[in-house]
């Protein structure tokens, strides 16, 4: 008997606060996931950072066995210095000089990383007053770009989606839920192979040493805003109309991100994520919810007020007679 009430206890707790659970099982999972990314990353690139780290090592012991003259430690404070220079997109190579990182061509795409959060690292402000500007133009600018964003998709969205999909399920009577599995999925393959697989063979052309994966994961990393810094369009040292292709880069970073929001969007709006979603969100109050609360609230209150008066009256009573009431 008890076990049987104990059990119905529990049953009850947990389908009372069922989106608690769901949303601890979501932290956990994520946690998990985490954990699972840090150990494939670690088993796959640390054997690769020890073959380069003997590598570098075995160049440099090589190159002061041939340079008798040079010390180990003028040749580390070379190195230092040219690591820094390098940290802030400049190269003392002789094949390297003839590209500037602050010209306006690459100033633009440089501001475009900063608005979109893709921030590539491969060039920063040299100066103090270069790294000033950027806190206060990124202070106004992510902002101006979130709202700039919001504004294009929702507009694109009442053409590329919600029309669509009330148009073909009216025309042809089909399920709206539907329809709308059906129109995400195909412009999720034209967004991938117009933003993704055609830019991804065009880089892979012009990018002297891109392979296609190479092109494709840069598109990746660039239109998912995670901007890692690794692979850098327009930087290669004999790059034709470099201006030209840095603009070119600059319009399709920034259209590239307006599609992935679009994307995103039509997801979003599918029935079965927004069920999804709502197991893990707290419930709204509904308005009868707080109607009856504050019902309960008015009639506690009126039942109080009406014993602190019957209270003040008895007490009235019982000094007029001069008697005890308790």
């Amino acid at each position: 008997m008890l076990q049987c009430i104990t059990s119905n206890s529990c049953v009850r707790l947990i389908q009372t606060h069922k989106s608690t659970w769901y949303f601890l099982f979501l932290v956990l999972g994520y946690i998990l996931y985490l954990i699972f990314g840090a150990v494939v990353f670690s088993s796959v690139e640390l054997p690769y950072e020890d073959l380069l780290r003997q590598e570098l090592r075995t160049i440099k012991k090589q190159f002061l066995q041939d340079n008798e003259c040079l010390s180990e430690e003028r040749l580390e404070k070379f190195l230092e210095k040219a690591l820094e220079a390098s940290n802030y997109g400049v190269s003392i190579l002789n094949n390297a000089s003839a590209n500037w990182n602050w010209d306006f061509t690459s100033s633009l795409f440089f501001a475009s990383t900063v608005l979109s959060t893709t921030g590539y690292g491969h060039t920063a402000p040299l100066s103090n007053a270069g790294k000033a500007f950027c806190i206060v133009y990124s202070l106004v600018g992510i902002p101006f770009t979130l709202l700039f964003l919001t504004a294009v998709v929702q507009r694109i969205m009442v053409f590329s989606t919600r029309r669509p999909i009330t148009y073909v399920s009216t025309r042809w009577g089909l399920s709206k839920p539907l329809v709308a599995v059906v129109h995400a999925t195909l412009l999720a393959i034209v967004a991938a192979s117009c933003f993704f697989i055609i830019p991804a063979a065009i880089f892979s052309s012009l990018e002297e040493n891109w392979n296609f994966l190479e092109s494709f994961y840069f598109c990746f990393i660039s239109l998912s805003t995670i901007g890692l810094g690794d692979y850098v369009p327009g930087e290669s040292v004999n790059q034709r109309f470099r201006q030209l292709y840095k603009v070119g880069i600059t319009v399709y970073l920034l259209l590239g991100l307006v599609v992935m929001l679009v994307v995103l969007e039509t997801f979003c709006e599918l029935q079965q994520l927004k069920t999804l979603r709502k197991m893990f969100y707290l419930k709204k109050e509904k308005p009868q919810d707080r109607l009856a609360i504050l019902e309960h609230d008015h009639l506690a209150f009126t039942s109080v007020s009406h014993q602190t008066n019957a209270s003040s009256v008895k007490e009235g009573k019982c000094k007029e007679v001069g008697k005890s009431c308790f």
